[in-house]
């Protein structure tokens, strides 16, 4: 154990002077490692955390999309609940750093690509999670908009189209934008407030839904019966895959930065079953609500509309109508604060500590995503699944195998913490980056998304002869990164651990936190 921290009888871990690092250009105070003292929050607050994120319209529009793309019900929830089983893993993996050290999944990330290189995978995940804000605003504001339009009439509905959308459809983009901007730029203590108290609410608005289908098409009856248009032979099973990678992409973002999150955890106990209560089993309420609700929609109205938004539109009753999709406002707005405006805040701060807050971070985060042009990747689910989800859960695969291959079989869950925040310790390899790292996240990408088709890429494949292993894309980026970074790493911890005692330099991978 370094003389300059101190490790409390459930294992966790802080620094006996957090003020010594203020002079570092790698220091601030949103990245610095969190005291014990503050370290509160308890097994509810995860389990909230969950409920807030997981209950939200994209992941609605995700299990409701199976639907669309042909799956029945039940092929559908089966391949729901198997992507959330599989990437609880790495989630669960990588938080218990959090937990452990008090800090911030860019700063765990230094301890691999080094503390510049660590920007490379922040950076990365910060870009996709401008992405995800920019999507979730988009059908958060469109919920504003049909809202408004069953109260206000036909003039707001059938307002002038500019840049091919109504302008009171913008301007119910722009208020919800506004809206979360403010929540945030109050800091963390206000993001897990609002978690709180909306977690429990969430719930509704898709209920509603679900109830008012239910009553119209006569019960679940004809609903169930509904074969889907895939069946169980090979049309399906060509689906499934890339499907099952997009379940896992879904929350591949949050399996690399919970540490933002469990950085806070009162233990590792409590984070672990917080998110063991609460990612599979809210994931599978919306999947289920989703799936019986779209296929209610197909019964009642001969298509698969799998946006609530345009889904609740069809329903006659404004009540119902406005009742629900307010609801689905605050779900909304909760998991996006959540899983898409705290974790890149954080990712922005760590490129330039000394210049950009956590308050700042979130406004980047929100001008960007604006600039992604969230309503084109919104607009069909094929492009929405293979191509957006697919592509970037590749990408961040390998990221995570660097990582979980790192603090597991690497460094066995011994870090060095005021190293991960100053350019004289281990962390700072050559220059401040870690090629080991870079050469097992390139490595793992490739093979992940190098063969990527449909959408805006070529049917080929970018690269023909990796086109098969696109279908497997999370997977194939997380294992081939995982074995790359573990057998380049590996001669340097023998070679390390073999050096005589007293040594001035001991590399990161065999350091004894």
């Amino acid at each position: 154990m370094e003389p300059t921290t101190r490790e409390h009888a459930d294992g966790r871990v802080e620094l006996a002077d957090v003020r010594s690092l203020a002079g570092s250009r790698f220091f601030n105070e949103e990245l610095a490692p969190v005291p014990v003292a503050k370290r509160t929050w308890t097994t509810y607050n995860y389990f909230a955390l969950w409920m807030g994120m997981a209950h939200n319209i994209p992941s609605y529009a995700l299990a409701a999309s199976l639907i669309a793309l042909g799956m029945n019900w039940v092929q559908a929830l089966i391949t729901i609940t198997i992507g959330n089983i599989v990437v609880l893993a790495p989630m669960l993996l990588n938080s218990h750093a959090g937990t452990k050290y008090g800090i911030p999944f860019p700063v765990f990330a230094r301890a691999f690509y080094g503390l510049r290189g660590a920007n490379l995978a922040a950076l990365l995940r910060a870009f996709i999670a401008c992405g995800w804000f920019g999507i979730q605003t988009w059908v958060g504001g469109e919920a504003i908009y049909v809202i408004v339009g069953r109260l206000a009439g036909s003039g707001w509905r059938d307002s002038t189209v500019i840049l091919g959308q109504h302008w009171t459809l913008w301007l119910s983009f722009a208020v919800f934008w506004i809206v979360q901007m403010l929540i945030i730029w109050r800091g963390m203590e206000a993001v897990r407030k609002f978690e709180n108290w909306t977690a429990p609410l969430v719930s509704v608005g898709f209920l509603i839904m679900l109830g008012y289908v239910l009553v119209k098409a006569g019960g679940l009856g004809p609903i169930l019966e509904d074969g889907g248009k895939l069946g169980w032979g090979p049309d399906f099973w060509k689906v499934f895959a890339p499907s099952l990678m997009a379940m896992i992409a879904f929350w591949s973002t949050l399996s690399l930065n919970m540490p933002d999150f469990t950085r806070f955890g009162g233990s590792q106990r409590k984070q672990v079953r917080g998110q063991i209560l609460g990612l599979p089993t809210t994931m599978t309420f919306i999947a289920i609500v989703a799936i019986l609700t779209t296929s209610g929609g197909h019964v009642l109205y001969g298509e698969d509309i799998w946006d609530p938004a345009q889904l609740a539109d069809r329903f006659s009753s404004p009540v119902v109508v406005v009742v629900a999709l307010a609801a689905l406002v605050f779900a909304t707005i909760s998991a996006n604060l959540a899983a898409n405006v705290v974790s890149p805040s954080y990712d922005f701060s760590n490129a330039f500590p000394k210049r950009i807050t956590f308050a700042i971070g979130g406004l980047i985060t929100g001008i960007l995503g604006i600039a992604i042009q969230p309503w084109r990747l919104y607009s069909d689910p094929s492009i929405y699944i293979f191509a957006w989800l697919g592509f970037y859960g590749g990408l961040l695969g390998a990221v995570a195998g660097v990582l979980v291959a790192g603090y597991w079989v690497v460094n066995r869950t011994r870090l060095r913490l005021r190293d991960l925040y100053t350019p004289d310790g281990v962390y700072w390899f050559r220059g401040g980056w870690n090629w080991r790292a870079l050469v097992a996240t390139l490595v793992g990408a490739v093979l992940a998304v190098g063969g990527a088709y449909g959408g805006p890429f070529p049917a080929d494949g970018l690269i023909p002869f990796l086109k098969p292993l696109y279908d497997y894309n999370w997977v194939i980026g997380f294992a081939g990164a995982f074995v790359v970074y573990w057998l380049l790493a590996l001669p340097v911890k023998k070679e390390e651990t073999s050096e005589r005692p007293g040594s001035s330099r001991i590399d990161p991978a065999a350091v004894d936190g």
